[in-house]
């Protein structure tokens, strides 16, 4: 894990989590000429200590009598006590505030408004209902996802979305005093209001609608709900600054990773905003310089990474393109106290800039790297001033910090490929090998699919001896996530990089299937032929590049499986 010493800004501590509940109650629209689904919401109280004003869904704390009301409820046989706890503090919530109750009689109907107007809101509710013969339906309630609040704000709630179908026969009637306005609403249309500035939600409401959209009725997003008890996703985000404006992010989005290692404990002050004139701070000894080279293979741009600080020296990780104003910037940052430039690898948007940087420096400090092979392609030709082998390390020594960089070779997207780990941070940069938003091309000779993947679980393995939990890759913001904690439950036991790792390789392997495919049903055609039907996914502008790693998958099937075609 990343030192506490070399964070940019000072740690501070989040609010402490509070248990609480809310539930999405929904039905299928009562438009015949626009179907789909419709959720139920309400406006807070202006008043309201949490997001006043904003519409929601019903639901508030769990309550000492949320446990004890087990005995008069339903209960699904995988229900967990925890989920049904929950299920009923959503179910006592949406009584108190609108007058809604997930609960039956004694032959199996829901309650009705007749029989809820019997009813006292500010009385014990389970208690109410078991006079009655009635039972809560606690095994109506599934759980739709789990949200843990931003750690940036000054109040905090660990909350599982849940989802019942609204009964029939009764009608939301607002409390009016932390409730007003309830209504029906269809998720688009919510979120077209919340965009025209006349429908207020929060972060977590707005994210949880624009999921709604992917099913087209109340039974199809209760059917999903009902495979599993637990959640269909879990989020605690985190927020930035774009535009100059505040950016939120959830965990599958590209500047999620860099948001938790710049700003662990939720602070919101790190621009998202790519530009090549400024260098980023990302840690006290890691900066980024973006090279000006944005396009379709570059993204952003080529990111160049000064690692170290004045006492230690430092290190420059992939120069970039001979751009002589981004050179010029790298030698400025780092000036006489630049140790050695290192390049990923020899690509033309990597390793150009090495010659005109060493020519700055009146020292000459050493370019490092490995050799390209004969089948580099001739913009790709590259020789270093010293061969820096798989495993071997630098170190960057002061009085304070060391930093000890290690080479690690991971042929596939380039013969002479290496990433560089930094040991007592658990950092790896990853040159190409690993992109953030994209999966990098192998373009065969020099590029190979069979290395690629093996690299893949050389990187696996070497995340899981130094604790690597973030990557910093050449194109791109950082990828990573924390490990299990108590602020985020679900996270991956072994942390983001190796979640990272993973899902690259399953991508990679469910690529090829469909490369096999095609070669399958066409066992006459050719690439061209192959890659409109394995990469039917990805815009057909793309197929020309998209065609270089086909080419590696049919290379890798071919050599598994000699007698395809």
């Amino acid at each position: 894990m990343v030192r506490p010493t070399q964070h940019v800004r000072p740690g501070r501590t989040p609010a402490p989590l509070l248990s609480a509940a809310t539930v999405l109650l929904v039905r299928d629209s009562t438009e015949l000429s626009r179907p789909g689904i419709e959720v139920l919401m309400t406006r807070r109280s202006m008043s309201a200590s949490f997001a006043p004003g904003a519409y929601v869904f019903p639901g508030g704390g769990i309550e000492p009598s949320d446990h004890n009301s087990h005995a008069h409820s339903t209960h699904r046989p995988q229900q967990s006590d925890t989920h049904l706890t929950q299920a009923l503090a959503a179910i006592r919530e949406s009584f108190e505030e609108l007058g809604v109750l997930l609960a039956r009689r004694a032959d199996g109907h829901w309650v009705d408004d007749a029989d809820i107007a019997t009813l006292d809101r500010h009385a014990p509710l389970a208690v109410q209902c078991a006079a009655r013969g009635w039972v809560l339906a606690g095994a109506d309630v599934w759980v739709l996802a789990h949200w843990i609040t931003d750690r940036d704000l000054p109040k905090r709630f660990d909350v599982p979305f849940l989802i019942a179908r609204m009964p029939e026969h009764q009608t939301p009637v607002a409390d009016e005093r932390e409730q007003f306005e309830p209504q029906w609403v269809r998720p688009a249309d919510a979120l077209a209001r919340h965009q025209a500035g006349d429908f207020f939600m929060i972060y977590p409401t707005v994210k949880t609608l624009e999921r709604l959209g992917a099913h087209p009725n109340a039974q199809s997003l209760l059917d999903a709900c009902a495979l599993s008890d637990e959640p269909l996703w879990t989020s605690c985000p985190r927020a930035g600054r774009l535009g100059g404006r505040e950016s939120r992010h959830m965990e599958h989005e590209a500047p999620f990773g860099e948001l938790a290692l710049v700003c662990p404990d939720g602070q919101v002050d790190h621009p998202l905003d790519w530009q090549s004139q400024h260098a980023v701070p990302l840690l006290r000894h890691v900066q980024r310089l973006s090279a000006p080279n944005p396009g379709v293979m570059t993204g952003p741009g080529t990111n160049s990474y000064i690692v170290g600080d004045p006492e230690s020296g430092h290190v420059v990780i992939d120069p970039g393109p001979d751009e002589p104003e981004h050179i010029d910037r790298l030698w400025r940052l780092c000036g006489a106290s630049l140790r050695a430039i290192v390049c990923t690898h020899s690509h033309p948007d990597h390793a150009p800039g090495a010659a005109r940087l060493q020519a700055l420096c009146a020292h000459r400090p050493p370019i490092l790297g490995l050799s390209s092979a004969a089948t580099a392609r001739a913009h790709s030709r590259f020789t270093p001033d010293r061969e820096w082998r798989d495993g071997e390390t630098l170190v960057l020594s002061g009085h304070e910090h060391t930093h000890t960089l290690r080479a690690v070779h991971t042929p596939g997207h380039a013969a002479n490929h290496l990433c560089v780990l930094i040991e007592e941070d658990g950092l790896l940069f990853s040159g190409d090998h690993i992109l953030n938003g994209s999966t990098t091309v192998i373009d065969p000779p020099d590029g190979n699919m069979d290395d690629y993947l093996n690299s893949l679980d050389k990187l696996d393995a070497l995340c899981a001896r130094w604790g690597v939990h973030f990557i910093l890759p050449a194109h791109g913001h950082v990828m990573g996530d924390w490990p299990r904690s108590a602020d985020h439950p679900s996270s991956p036991e072994h942390g983001g990089a190796r979640a990272a790792i993973a899902q690259l390789k399953a991508h990679r392997l469910a690529r090829e299937a469909k490369v096999a495919r095609a070669m399958a049903a066409l066992p006459q055609g050719g690439p061209e032929d192959w890659v409109k039907l394995a990469y039917a996914d990805v815009p057909e502008r793309l197929w020309p590049v998209a065609m270089r790693s086909l080419l590696a998958h049919v290379q890798r099937i071919q050599s598994s499986h000699p007698s395809s075609p």
